[in-house]
C-alpha cells in the first residue's frame, strides 16, 4: 500500500539542484539569487510550472478514482489494486528516465492514475476484510503505510541529494519498489473480500472466504447481513444516483467533508514542501531535508499510537483532541512568523522553535485526521453505494490536494505568515464539524451503520426512520426537492 506515499519524494526532489537545473532552470536561478530580485523569501519557489507539475498527479488520480469505482464493483477489489500498482510502475519508469519535461509530465500523470485506483480500492478492501472490533485499527494501517512511505522517501531524498547529476533519478526510481511489492503481492497473496464475492454471485466462495478470515465456522449472522446487503445492491443500477437519496445523505456529506478537511489541515503541504519551506525560512539545503525527515517519522509513531487506541477511545475523541492541538500549532507558527520574521531571517532559537511546533503538529495529525480522514469514510457506506462512496471520497481528496498543491506556493508568497492562520481557521471549522455532526462508529458493523445516523440528533431528521419509509424513499427522485423549489418559484412569478 505504501506506494501511495512515494509521491512525497517530489517534495525533496523539487529542491534538488540538478533536477531544477534540468527541468526548471529559471527556478534554479531564483533559488540562488538575491532576495530583492523576487520580493522576499516566501516567494523564492513560487513557480507556476512547478506547481502545475506537482498537482498534475492529483488531477489524473481524481479521474482515475471515478473509473476505479466501476472496476472495483464489477471486477473486484484486488484487480483494482493490482491495476493501480501496474500504473505506478509505468509512471515511475517514465519519471526516473525522463529526458525532457513532456516525458516527466507523462510519467507523473500515469503515476496519478495508479494513485487514484489504489486510494479508491484499498480502504474498501481493508474495511470489508476487518472484523468490526478491529476495523478502526486495521484501517489505520493504510495511513500508517502512507506515513512510512513519507519517512522512507525523506530518508532517500536526504541521501540522494548528495549524489550529483543523477541523485534525483535514483530517488524517483526507488518508488518502483513498493509499487512492485503491491502488484506482485496483490496477484499472489491478496484474496478477494467476501462482500465482493457475494455481490458478484459467488455465495459459497464468499462464505468460505468469510470463515477463513474470521477463523471460525460461526459466521452466520455476519453472512446474513452480507446476503441482505447483496439483495439490496442488486436492485441498485446506478450507485451514484442512489447515493444522492436521503438515506445516504449523511454518508455523502462525510464523503465530501472528511477528505476535504483532511487536506485543509495543511499537513500535505507541510510534508510535501517541507524542504522548500524550511529553506525559505533560512535553513540550508541539508538542514531543511533533515527537518523534513524529522517531521516525516513522527506521524509514523503517532499513527501506531492511534492504531492502538482508536477502537478503545473512539474516532471522535482522537479527531477532537488532534484538531485542537493542530489549530494551536498552526496559529502559533503564524504569530511567530508575523512578529519575528523580519528582513527574511530568523534567529536560530526561533527556527528551532518552529521545527518543534511543526513536529507537534504532524504528530497530532498522525493520531487524528491522518488515519481517520480515510477510516471514517471507508466504514460508513452500505454495500450498494460503497464503491461509489469511496470513489467520491478519493475524488474530493485528490481535488482538494490539487487545489492546495497548485495554490500553496502562490499563497505562501501573498499571505506569507498568514498561510498558517489560514489553515488554523479551517482546523477550527473541521473540529466543530466533528463535534456536531459525526456520530461515534467504533465497534459498529458496516451493514448496521444506518442505525447510528437514525439515532444522531441532527441526521435523524433527514434519514428515513424506518425501513418502510426508506423503501418508499427509494422510489423518489433524488432531485425532487429541486424540482419542487423551481415549481414553487415559477408559480409565484406567474401569479404576479
Amino acid at each position: 500500500m505504501m506506494f501511495v506515499a512515494c509521491k512525497v519524494m517530489w517534495g525533496g526532489v523539487a529542491s534538488m539542484d540538478h533536477f531544477l537545473m534540468k527541468f526548471f532552470p529559471n527556478l534554479y536561478k531564483r533559488k540562488y539569487s538575491h532576495t530583492e530580485t523576487y520580493g522576499n523569501n516566501y516567494c523564492r519557489y513560487d513557480n507556476q510550472n512547478l506547481g502545475l507539475f506537482n498537482s498534475s498527479l492529483y488531477v489524473a488520480g481524481l479521474f482515475a478514482s471515478l473509473c476505479a469505482s466501476y472496476v472495483t464493483r464489477k471486477y473486484g477489489r484486488t484487480n483494482s489494486i493490482v491495476l493501480g500498482g501496474i500504473s505506478c510502475l509505468l509512471g515511475v519508469a517514465l519519471e526516473a528516465g525522463a529526458i525532457n519535461l513532456s516525458m516527466l509530465f507523462t510519467g507523473r500523470i500515469i503515476y496519478g492514475v495508479g494513485i487514484g485506483f489504489g486510494n479508491q480500492a484499498i480502504p474498501v478492501y481493508i474495511s470489508e476484510l476487518a472484523p468490526a472490533n478491529l476495523r478502526g485499527g486495521l484501517n489505520m494501517m493504510f495511513e500508517v503505510a502512507i506515513t512510512f512511505g513519507f519517512f522512507t522517501a525523506s530518508m532517500i531524498n536526504y541521501g540522494t541529494q548528495k549524489i550529483n547529476h543523477w541523485g534525483w533519478r535514483l530517488s524517483l526510481g526507488l518508488g518502483a519498489v513498493p509499487a512492485l511489492i503491491l502488484t506482485v503481492g496483490g496477484i499472489l497473496f491478496l484474496p478477494e473480500t467476501p462482500n465482493c464475492l457475494i455481490e458478484q454471485g459467488h455465495v459459497e466462495k464468499g462464505r468460505a472466504c468469510l470463515e477463513k478470515i474470521r477463523g471460525t465456522k460461526n459466521v452466520q449472522a455476519e453472512f446474513e447481513d452480507m446476503m441482505d446487503a447483496r439483495e439490496l445492491a442488486k436492485v441498485i443500477k446506478n450507485p451514484y444516483r442512489n447515493i444522492l437519496k436521503r438515506t445516504n445523505r449523511p454518508q455523502l456529506v462525510m464523503a465530501i467533508c472528511m477528505p476535504a478537511f483532511h487536506i485543509l489541515t495543511g499537513i500535505k503541504t507541510l510534508l510535501f514542501y517541507a524542504p522548500i519551506l524550511f529553506q525559505s525560512l533560512g535553513l540550508g539545503e541539508n538542514s531543511s531535508l533533515y527537518c523534513s525527515v524529522l517531521t516525516g517519522i513522527l506521524p509514523l509513531f503517532a499513527g501506531l499510537f492511534s492504531m492502538a487506541t482508536v477502537d478503545r477511545w473512539g474516532r471522535r475523541a482522537l479527531l477532537l483532541w488532534g484538531g485542537i492541538v493542530m489549530m494551536i500549532c498552526q496559529a502559533t507558527m503564524g504569530i511567530i512568523l508575523g512578529l519575528k520574521y523580519k528582513a527574511d531571517t530568523l534567529s536560530n532559537k526561533l527556527l528551532e522553535l518552529l521545527v518543534i511546533i511543526s513536529c507537534i503538529f504532524v504528530a497530532a495529525f498522525g493520531w487524528s485526521w491522518g488515519p481517520l480522514g480515510w477510516t471514517v469514510p471507508s466504514e460508513i457506506f452500505p454495500l450498494e453505494t460503497r464503491s461509489a462512496g469511496q470513489a467520491i471520497t478519493v475524488s474530493v481528496n485528490l481535488l482538494s490536494m490539487f487545489a492546495i498543491t497548485q495554490s500553496f506556493l502562490p499563497l505562501l508568497c501573498v499571505f506569507r505568515y498568514g498561510i498558517f492562520l489560514f489553515f488554523a481557521g479551517w482546523i477550527c471549522i473541521m473540529t466543530v464539524f466533528v463535534y456536531l455532526f459525526l456520530p461515534e462508529t467504533k465497534g459498529v458493523p458496516i451493514e448496521e451503520m444506518i442505525f447510528q445516523w437514525r439515532k444522531h440528533w441532527f441526521w435523524k431528521k433527514i434519514v428515513p426512520p424506518t425501513e418502510t419509509e426508506e423503501a418508499k424513499e427509494k422510489n423518489e427522485d433524488p432531485l425532487e426537492w429541486i424540482h419542487n423549489l423551481i415549481w414553487e418559484i415559477s408559480s409565484r412569478y406567474t401569479a404576479h
